[in-house]
């Protein structure tokens, strides 16, 4: 049972540390530290790295949530707690 209990948090932290690695990614990295070099790219007729820093980064963020929710959803079903 505990052997268990140490698998999930292993899991769910595991995922939480991989969406914010992504979030971080996207929101810090493309929108600040790499904006330079992704505004060479056109997005829309805008460059790229102002596009994440302005509305690309909500949208990631948003997108996240989806998946985060899928995915945890998957282990609680694997690990028997789901809610449904």
């Amino acid at each position: 049972m505990e052997q268990s209990q140490e698998l999930y948090w292993k899991k769910v932290l595991g995922l939480i540390r991989n969406v914010l690695i992504v979030w971080f990614l996207c929101s810090y990295g493309a929108g600040i530290m790499f904006a330079g070099a992704l505004d060479n790219i056109k997005l829309g007729g805008y460059p790229l790295g102002f596009w994440f820093a302005q509305q690309g980064s909500i949208y990631i963020f948003v997108a996240l949530i989806f998946i985060y929710a899928k995915m945890m959803g998957k282990i609680d079903k694997d690990f028997d707690v789901a809610e449904d």
